[in-house]
């Protein structure tokens, strides 16, 4: 967490999702879209490869990091976990939106917002654009914080490297487009399998107590993905604000536009249980080495 909040990012040429992302665009050429069958077969055959790599790569990294001296042990854990989650720079890009529009108005904001949410921003107005931004800011403080940290903690850096991958696998492949709806199944439905209890542990240390789980899981459910929907649904609760994607969900019904003020509380909430979660998953992690 320190050298993420100090860096943000390790350099590209040794992040391990850029190595990702060849070995996913190199398959990618591999992996046939059609006929069905052979589509899903073989898009497994090159996610189980690239899960099963990730996965030994962590467990290598983990036993050379067991031989070193004992002060050194969390150091090079630590190193080696940093680039398998993304806390600042979540943070960093959602205040530049709200920046971006202060600024720049209304165009900036929409070329900011681009950067972090995959739906048409041409028409956006400002309020949308924050809108789409604390969204965003929910969504993937689910996907780049909370799910690498909650799966190191139970299996350590095997269990987080897998992860980063099949989430990485997922933003590749994972599309219900005539080239992926077959070949990108395995990895959408892997993602989804391994994000069932971090999103809703998100949503929940984004709740907190003013919100009930009932109300949390209610509207949790209006959003067609299994997991999307817990953490946005508990910012829109907990913010009070209106939070919709327009023909596919619409949650906080009767809240307010989303203000720059709930734009700066929405990241201050994310970056103090951001905090927590990391320290939270240190303590099990380490009990779980003894």
């Amino acid at each position: 967490m320190a050298l993420d909040a100090a860096f943000r990012e390790p350099p590209l040429a040794v992040h391990p999702v850029r190595w990702t992302g060849r070995y996913l665009a190199w398959a990618a050429r591999r992996v046939p879209s059609g006929p069905p069958g052979r589509a899903v077969a073989t898009g497994a055959l090159a996610w189980a490869f690239g899960a099963v790599t990730a996965y030994g790569a962590g467990l290598l990294v983990s036993r050379a990091a067991a031989r070193l001296p004992s002060p050194l042990r969390p150091v090079a854990v630590g190193v080696a976990l940093w680039p398998l989650f993304a806390h600042r720079m979540l943070l960093d890009e959602v205040a530049g939106v709200e920046r971006a529009l202060a600024s720049g108005g209304v165009a900036a904001g929409r070329a900011a917002v681009a950067r972090i949410v995959s739906r048409d921003v041409s028409e956006l107005t400002p309020d949308e654009i924050r809108q789409a931004a604390v969204e965003s800011l929910g969504e993937n403080l689910s996907d780049s914080v909370v799910a690498p940290l909650f799966w190191y903690a139970v299996g350590g850096l095997p269990a987080a490297a897998l992860y980063r991958f099949a989430n990485t696998a997922d933003a590749v492949w994972g599309y219900r487009t005539p080239r992926w709806n077959h070949a990108g199944r395995v990895a959408a439905r892997a993602d989804d399998l391994l994000n069932l209890v971090p999103a809703r542990l998100t949503g929940l240390l984004l709740a907190g107590r003013t919100v009930s789980w009932e109300r949390l899981r209610a509207e949790a459910a209006l959003t067609p993905s299994p997991n999307a929907g817990w953490p946005m649904a508990a910012l829109a609760l907990r913010l009070g604000v209106w939070l919709a994607k327009p023909g596919v969900y619409a949650l906080g019904a009767g809240g307010r536009a989303v203000e720059p003020g709930d734009v700066r509380a929405a990241l201050r909430l994310a970056r103090r249980r951001g905090w927590a979660l990391a320290a939270a998953a240190a303590v099990v992690a380490g009990a779980r080495a003894r």
